[in-house]
């Protein structure tokens, strides 16, 4: 099975990670969810937990892996403001933590542009429209 093939299955095998990382360690998300939004940061933790399963579960299964791709993509845009209240609250941690949470931000566009690539692998075009 070529690296493209298995592509799906990293994808999903990320995303369920780091869904079972919001139960395990909430603490870490928690601190990263921006102030401005209403509620509790724990339970934006779980239910960001929540979604990345179903992410997964959506990607691993090729009947909704073109959906679930273009949805992770636009998930992973979506928490790009974690990452940034992350490097907002850490700049005054020691620098390894620091570097690690600046990192952090320009990864956000290769995981965007993977899970764009594992849905178009699955067929058409990310507007919805199929290329003839």
């Amino acid at each position: 099975m070529s690296l493209s093939a298995r592509s799906p299955r990293y994808l999903a095998g990320l995303l369920a990670g780091a869904a079972a990382a919001h139960y395990v360690v909430p603490q870490q998300f928690d601190a990263t969810i921006p102030r401005a939004l209403p509620g509790s940061p724990r339970t934006w933790t779980y239910a960001s937990g929540v979604v990345e399963l179903a992410l997964a579960a959506g990607v691993a299964l090729p009947r909704t892996r073109r959906v679930a791709a273009l949805a992770a993509a636009g998930f992973f845009v979506a928490v790009f403001p974690a990452n940034v209240q992350m490097a907002v609250d850490w700049r005054r941690r020691s620098a390894p933590l620091k570097a690690a949470a600046l990192a952090r931000l320009p990864l956000q566009a290769p995981l965007v542009l993977w899970a764009l690539n594992v849905a178009k692998q699955q067929g058409g075009s990310p507007s919805g429209c199929k290329n003839r």
